[in-house]
């Protein structure tokens, strides 16, 4: 059993995880919201590497689609060893100038995607007594960011929500860890500013392998011990 699901894995951290832990001989579950054709690059290019993988195609923000689709596929298969909630969307304004369409897509997206995914998943994973949750929070849920008032909201929301679930799930072998990337060369932030950069003390913005190392490392025996936690790759940035 070493199925992992990667919601959002299309593209960007998603996509880079997806091959990595190929790499490393898992199985993967790619997920995409629609279109399930945009995935088959990717998932001819993982199955090369001689591991099995499967498309996935639900709206993480619509309960009943994704239910249905999840327990279709577990039916069919088995639970997953690990899932990571990878999938999100931003929709950047000032607070006094948000819509009430930006906060809630992006609320609906990002924190009820966590319910949506993993209400369906989480009593089969732990009937099996083991598994990896990942869930991908982000700096701005840690330290807030201007412009980005849901954005910040739904990813705090999602630490909250994995270290509440982590003291659930913990004696049945579950781990429940987010990560909090900063600055990361993805789609989202090709319009990042040079200016934003520079305050990195690094001075660079991260890789998508660079996530997905850390990705690779939570689901390991070797960090069976470590759950509840928020782990930062960041380059040393604090907004």
């Amino acid at each position: 059993m070493n199925d992992i699901l990667i919601t959002g894995s299309s593209r960007g951290i998603g996509r880079a995880t997806a091959l990595y832990l190929a790499n490393n001989g898992y199985n993967i579950v790619l997920h995409c919201s629609k279109n399930i054709e945009r995935l088959e690059p990717l998932r001819d290019e993982i199955k090369k590497k001689g591991v099995n993988v499967r498309c996935l195609a639900f709206d993480v923000s619509d309960r009943t689609e994704a239910q249905t689709c999840l327990l279709n596929d577990i039916e069919k298969n088995g639970i997953y060893y690990g899932v990571v909630l990878n999938a999100g969307i931003t929709s950047d304004n000032p607070f006094p100038a948000m819509e009430d369409s930006d906060w809630d897509k992006v609320i609906k997206t990002n924190l009820d995607g966590f319910y949506n995914v993993l209400k369906p998943l989480i009593m089969p994973m732990i009937q099996e007594k083991c598994g990896r949750i990942i869930v991908m929070s982000s700096i701005s849920g840690q330290c807030g960011n201007r412009g980005q008032v849901n954005y910040s909201a739904s990813k705090a929301g999602l630490i909250g929500a994995a270290k509440a679930l982590s003291q659930e799930v913990a004696k049945r072998k579950i781990t429940v860890n987010c990560i909090a990337p900063g600055l990361i060369e993805t789609d989202m932030t090709k319009e990042i500013a040079p200016e934003a950069i520079k305050s990195v003390p690094m001075k660079r913005m991260g890789s998508g392998e660079e996530v997905a190392s850390l990705v690779n490392y939570l689901l390991s025996k070797d960090a069976a011990y470590i759950t509840g936690q928020v782990i930062g790759v960041n380059g040393g940035l604090y907004l």
